[in-house]
């Protein structure tokens, strides 16, 4: 399962076919990937803008924002103008095929369709795009995590982590130099189905800090004021 090795790569599908959507979750969560559902495409924009998902499904017929027009849109934006996007859609004939991708689509699938390829598919756009999300080994200067082992080590000395110290350092190790807002690390690491004060990803950054942090070793964590954390790049 994806999840082996994976931590959570988050996946936002935008379908309005409920039935459609809610198998998609299925098999999506049952590898190991965080998922969420939205049934409109400027839904859809508004969570891309809000908190990027590593990989985006988009339905072309999605009413709201058309799937065309949302892809355009993304490759047009700044921040998230290489986020993979892979189409589903009953169009099959060859010409809106080339559409659906040359508009900026990474892939495309046409309904109905095969559940094992369509996780293939996923597997392959983000081994290509995320290539640290597939990592076993993370390291960032003188940090490494390894998930396999579920042991992380700084200047190649043990350090000692509860899990959701582990979480939130494997997190920020996928993502070197970006800022997250603790609502952001909430979603990300905690997950958005439970609620938890924003004041306890502090506290948790707090203990983080403090394991990883001995001796006289520069504190790779930085604190952005009135945005979030982020860890440094090197």
């Amino acid at each position: 399962m994806a999840n082996d090795k994976m931590g959570k790569a988050k996946i936002l599908v935008a379908e309005d076919e409920e039935a459609l959507g809610i198998l998609l979750r299925y098999n999506l969560e049952a590898e190991g990937y965080s998922v969420e559902i939205v049934e409109r495409g400027d839904e859809a924009e508004l969570r891309l803008n809000e908190n990027p998902p590593d990989l985006l499904v988009l339905d072309w017929m999605i009413p709201g924002v058309s799937g065309i027009e949302l892809c355009r849109r993304i490759r047009q934006a700044k921040d998230i103008s290489t986020l993979p996007v892979l189409m589903l859609t009953a169009r099959g004939e060859e010409g809106d095929r080339v559409r659906g991708l040359s508009t900026g689509a990474d892939d495309y699938m046409v309904k109905p369709f095969s559940m094992a390829e369509f996780i293939a598919r996923v597997r392959a756009l983000l081994r290509r795009s995320k290539p640290e999300i597939l990592a076993n080994v993370l390291s960032v200067s003188d940090i490494v995590l390894d998930r396999e082992t579920h042991r992380v080590f700084r200047s190649e000395t043990e350090i000692a982590l509860g899990p959701t110290e582990f979480r939130l350092l494997q997190f920020l190790l996928q993502n070197p130099g970006r800022v997250f807002s603790r609502g952001q690390l909430l979603d990300n690491v905690w997950g958005d189905t439970v609620y938890i004060d924003e004041r306890t990803v502090d506290v948790h950054i707090g203990r983080l800090r403090k394991a990883i942090n001995a001796g006289d070793a520069v504190d790779p964590i930085r604190t952005v004021r009135g945005a979030g954390y982020s860890i440094r790049e090197n």
